[in-house]
């Protein structure tokens, strides 16, 4: 299963929005208002937790300075990625996209989808709070 965010404008350039995705502390920061758990676990993972949905710990897996980064299910329950692939558009401005990848059955995907696409649309419509 493969969902992709709008590409949103943040008014920040990729250099900073690429160092301040690299601190999971700002993820909280992109949380949807339904967050119910947000603990870091270390410098390069977190668990949250989103009511009525079980606890996800993410973790960095790769990142390509200034434009990508990885993160990925610390769990091989579910395995999926969330990248965020950014692009500058000058010295005071860039582009965000969020792309989720994971591999689900036909049932399990059908049941997630609607949920997943409405979190990461939130967390691409938040990147103006880093």
């Amino acid at each position: 299963m493969n969902l992709e965010s709008q590409k949103v404008t943040v008014k920040n350039n990729a250099s900073y929005l690429f160092e301040a995705l690299c601190n999971v502390n700002n993820f909280e920061k992109l949380m949807p208002d339904s967050i119910a758990k947000f603990e870091v676990t270390d410098a390069e993972s977190f668990i949250f937790g989103l009511t009525g949905m079980p606890e996800i710990k993410l973790r960095i897996k790769d990142i390509t300075p200034n434009s990508r980064i990885v993160l990925g299910a610390a769990s091989d329950k579910l395995p999926f990625t969330l990248t965020a692939n950014i692009e500058p558009i000058s010295d005071s401005s860039s582009t965000i996209q969020l792309v989720f990848e994971g591999e689900f059955n036909a049932m399990m995907a059908m049941m997630v989808k609607g949920p997943i696409t409405k979190f990461i649309e939130t967390l691409s419509e938040n990147m103006h709070k880093l």
